[in-house]
């Protein structure tokens, strides 16, 4: 049975916003595993979600490159230590040389790219800056018959890359707006995998038999439940965001044109970065 600490039960609670008792139960009753804990408290609680855990460490910049003939484009995200840095010429200036050789090459993977001149560019920016640069990850898109369109948002901190088949620049470059906007999970709701399909029926079920519902009124609520879940998370079942009358499956057939792919990168997503308490640390020191 591992230690419950008071750390861990602090960030269960930042997370779900529930009571120090049920989350110290959740832990106890899971071993200490935070993830299964907040499972459990979704199937008791009701709770919807849960926020994600700490703080994002990673600053930078996402920046993405289309081909010409919109047959192919690219997506990169390279972080620095500070916001100022990741607003500095010279390093934008490197995330530019980063993409412009992913494109040449046509190249995802980040340790066969940054592989020679790239590295030594890099080596050199962080020695003038004095802050670490790291290339995060690289996305490529193709389009043979049809369009692939970019969108970076003002801020530089979320890219998206959609490819179509058929269709149009603009229609894809809305597209790539929305996926950016409102962040689906998936295309189609048949693209959610049965495991995420499987522990969302599993939450939804425990929270219907808290209902005390006859079975068959259970089911036909887990199953209403469902099929809400899957459209929400589904880019062709979510309304538009410049029209919330049209589904974007729906704009999208009508332009003739079908949804092939799309990938978005936002700036520091899953990378958490840590949050001293200087305070306490101090005190911890001084055997306060």
């Amino acid at each position: 049975m591992a230690a419950i600490s008071a750390a861990m039960v602090k960030e269960l609670r930042d997370r779900t916003g529930l009571g120090m008792m049920d989350c110290k139960r959740a832990l106890t009753e899971n071993d200490g595993d935070i993830d299964k804990a907040i499972e459990e408290l979704r199937k008791s609680s009701g709770m919807k979600a849960a926020k994600k855990a700490g703080r994002t460490a990673a600053e930078g910049i996402a920046m993405c490159k289309v081909s010409e003939d919109g047959k192919f484009g690219v997506m990169v995200e390279v972080n620095s230590e500070t916001d100022f840095v990741a607003r500095d010429e010279g390093f934008r200036a490197f995330v530019r040389l980063v993409t412009d050789t992913a494109f040449a090459n046509k190249q995802t993977d980040v340790a066969a790219l940054m592989a020679g001149d790239l590295e030594v560019a890099r080596e050199a920016l962080v020695q003038k800056i004095g802050e670490n640069v790291s290339v995060r990850r690289v996305a490529t898109a193709t389009a043979e018959d049809g369009v692939v369109s970019a969108y970076v948002h003002g801020n530089d901190r979320i890219a998206v890359l959609v490819a179509l088949k058929g269709g149009n620049e603009e229609l894809g470059k809305d597209v790539a707006m929305h996926v950016a906007a409102v962040n689906p999970l998936v295309v189609n709701p048949t693209d959610v995998s049965e495991d995420t399909q499987t522990k969302e029926r599993e939450i939804y079920t425990a929270q219907a038999q808290e209902s005390g519902k006859p079975a068959e009124i259970i089911e036909k609520m887990i199953d209403g439940r469902m099929r809400k879940y899957l459209a929400e998370v589904s880019l062709t079942e979510q309304a538009f965001v410049k029209d919330p009358d049209v589904k974007v499956g729906g704009l999208v057939k009508k332009a003739g044109a079908e949804i092939v792919s799309f990938t978005r990168f936002e700036v520091g997503e899953g990378i958490e970065k840590e949050v001293i308490d200087f305070a306490a640390e101090v005190a911890a020191q001084a055997g306060l």
